[in-house]
């Protein structure tokens, strides 16, 4: 399997391609930001941000993203920013058709180093174990992106399986016969 992990950001956004499977050594192909200008038009940003991830898709050919479920904070201009740049990675790829998972913040930082409340310096180190790499990928949106990567490789067998069980009842049921209604000595 093979997933780009977005960690959306107008000013940086991380994006990092992560290859393998649940149980297995896992490989990293790519790390990087996308980078917009502070300073410049915000159609302008959001536009550079779809550039910068049709790059990484033209590049890398995931089989999935997983980008990181915007929540809640006290600044509301960050999380604005935050939300729009997770759109435009959305429609990136499912304009190509390529599926998308959201995952928050404490499921990466819980599936990565298993604790929800890690630090950005728990989640680099454990990115750079994980992926045998000699240093923690910099700026940390690069590092938080693999972490986005790993986090589906490792919990989308399962999701994969919670989803097909809903189906498979969902099918049944709605193929169940209606129990007829008892009349209650009522006739018409």
């Amino acid at each position: 399997m093979r997933v780009l992990g977005v960690d959306p950001g107008l000013t940086r956004c991380g994006v990092g391609v992560v290859e393998g499977v649940a149980g297995r050594p896992l490989t990293m192909l790519g790390v990087g930001v996308v980078r917009t200008p502070a300073d410049a038009d915000l159609g302008h940003r959001l536009v550079a941000v779809e550039q910068g991830l049709e790059q990484w898709l033209d590049e890398h050919r995931p089989e999935f993203v997983a980008v990181e479920r915007v929540f809640s904070q006290h600044n509301v201009r960050t999380v604005m920013g935050t939300a729009q740049a997770s759109a435009v990675a959305i429609l990136c790829a499912s304009r190509r058709g390529i599926p998308v998972a959201l995952h928050t913040p404490s499921e990466v930082k819980a599936a990565v180093t298993g604790s929800g409340r890690a630090d950005k310096a728990q989640v680099g180190a454990m990115v750079t174990r994980l992926l045998r790499l000699a240093a923690p990928p910099k700026p940390a949106d690069a590092a938080d992106a693999l972490a986005l990567a790993i986090c589906h490789i490792w919990r989308a067998p399962a999701q994969n399986r919670l989803q097909q069980a809903a189906a498979l009842h969902a099918s049944k049921t709605s193929r169940a016969p209606l129990a007829p209604h008892a009349s209650k000595g009522r006739t018409a």
